[in-house]
């Protein structure tokens, strides 16, 4: 949700020297990439998973105030929900065994934050969209105690000037079509962001190969069938986030307004293409102004903060965001993949990760890229069917035309990326055991989204209702979860 800020409402004032400061900080970031010495000394990582917080019957705990004191860690900290947390984890390097000494802390971390919540009779979970949290949930006192989920709140809210509009269907027929007066919604999405630090003259490259993977990425890694009790989308996470904090009214869209989540709509050539793009068209949600003076920071020869940009960007919610960040003293730039949802357990997120990083490696390096060879729309085109479909997704790819998503990943994604997970220098061990995760998901059929309605139904099909089938489906998966079994291994309940 981007930094901390002061006030829950701004002035019209405020609002016009917003604005001005942040095409200010836009002119200061533009020299910068001609003249500034970018931190790129090794290739650097980070991850953030977003967490559901449930209660005894398995519904939202509507209490993350008093579980992440409990949990006492500073990697925990609040989301826009009472019923969501997030695990931050810093940033490390890609190469030897990295990845399975982050899984054992990872593990390690989450058994504590998880036995010290079990002490006020609250659950983990990680999943895409808690399958259980219902209308009421997002009635009352449902926002965390932080002053910028109000403002964002109040911001999207009075941007559109009415309330927002959900309307999600199923394969099976079943929808939803319902208004919500605020961003509750937007809660229930919880996802996992995968980080990659990479050299300025080298981003576009990096973001045009993450908005190709974009596609298989969620075929693969779906995570999120169920909201409001509904069958929807194989990730249903990719609808409900774009129309929940839509401020456009139906008139802009009408008008190709473009939303403040957004795939994109062309190849770049520049991370300031990105920038351009998000002062050209966004008005300001949160029109925080710093002190900072950047012109003169920069003439100084020091490292200007570029708050405010920094602070705008974060409210424009590109499926793969650009990130100017500075860490002790030295600017860097990075790719936010924020496509896959979290989850399944821990082992299925390094694996989600792995492919990530290793595909996007040779995708990136290529003599004539594969995004050179298709239109950036058939790339959106995959990533909606992703979306929309998972495991079962078609997926349309130069060579190779319209092929299963399992298909492709399995005759050429794969491939490239234990070849980039190579060139990262990362050991045999760890691609061996996480790309054959993704392998056998794409072998067997399964992912988490799939293996949720799978479940669900053949628990229905024994008689439960769909409330009590939810719910039974979230106590196993819970125990796969707790247990970092890969999720196409998870057992499912008999036909009988």
């Amino acid at each position: 949700m981007g930094a901390d800020v002061e006030q829950a409402r701004y002035t019209r004032e405020q609002r016009q020297q917003y604005r001005e400061k942040v095409r200010r900080d836009l002119d200061v970031f533009e020299r910068m990439l001609g003249h500034a010495q970018f931190e790129f000394d090794r290739p650097m990582t980070g991850l953030e998973i977003e967490l559901n917080l449930v209660n005894r019957e398995l519904g939202p705990r509507l209490d993350n105030k008093s579980v992440l004191e409990h949990i006492a860690d500073e990697n925990y900290q609040t989301e826009l929900a009472r019923y969501n947390i997030e695990l931050n984890v810093h940033p490390r390097p890609l190469p030897g065994d990295s990845a399975l000494e982050l899984e054992q802390l990872l593990r390690e971390s989450l058994n504590h934050a998880s036995s010290r919540a079990a002490e006020l009779n609250t659950g983990i979970v990680a999943i895409g969209i808690l399958p259980t949290v219902m209308p009421e949930h997002f009635e009352g006192d449902w926002i965390s105690e932080n002053i910028r989920y109000e403002a964002l709140n109040n911001a999207v809210l009075d941007a559109r000037g009415e309330d927002v509009w959900l309307e999600m269907e199923g394969p099976t027929g079943e929808r939803i079509a319902r208004y919500s007066d605020s961003l509750a919604p937007e809660s229930a999405c919880t996802s996992i962001q995968l980080h990659l630090q990479v050299q300025p003259e080298r981003f576009a490259d990096h973001w045009n190969a993450a908005q190709v993977l974009a596609g298989p990425q969620l075929a693969v890694g779906a995570n999120s069938p169920f909201f409001l009790g509904q069958r929807l989308w194989a990730e249903t996470r990719v609808p409900l986030f774009t129309q929940a904090t839509d401020t456009r009214s139906v008139e802009l869209k009408n008008q190709g307004v473009r939303p403040r989540v957004w795939f994109g709509e062309r190849w770049i050539t520049s991370i300031f293409d990105l920038f351009e793009e998000n002062v050209r068209y966004y008005p300001a949600l949160l029109p925080e102004i710093s002190d900072e003076e950047p012109e003169e920071v920069f003439e100084r020869g020091e490292v200007p903060e570029l708050m405010e940009l920094r602070l705008h960007n974060g409210t424009v919610y590109r499926w793969n965001r650009p990130i100017y960040d500075i860490v002790q003293g030295r600017p860097h730039l990075r790719v936010e993949n924020r496509v896959l949802p979290a989850g399944p357990s821990i082992a299925d997120v390094l694996a989600n990760a792995a492919f990530y990083y290793g595909a996007i490696r040779v995708l990136a390096e290529e003599d004539r890229p594969v995004w050179t060879k298709m239109s950036f729309s058939a790339a959106e085109a995959n990533f909606e069917e992703g979306a929309r479909l998972g495991i079962d997704a078609r997926t349309y790819w130069p060579g190779f035309g319209e092929v299963p998503a399992t298909e492709l990943i399995l005759r050429r994604l794969l491939p490239l990326a234990h070849e980039g997970l190579q060139r990262w220098g990362v050991s045999q061990a760890v691609r061996d055991r996480y790309l054959s995760i993704v392998e056998q998901r794409c072998l067997k059929g399964v992912n988490g989204a799939s293996w949720q309605t799978d479940c669900v139904e053949r628990l229905e099909s024994r008689g439960l209702t769909r409330d009590k089938a939810l719910r039974e489906m979230l106590a196993k998966y819970m125990e796969g979860m707790h247990a970092n079994e890969p999720v196409h291994t998870w057992e499912l309940p008999s036909l009988s």
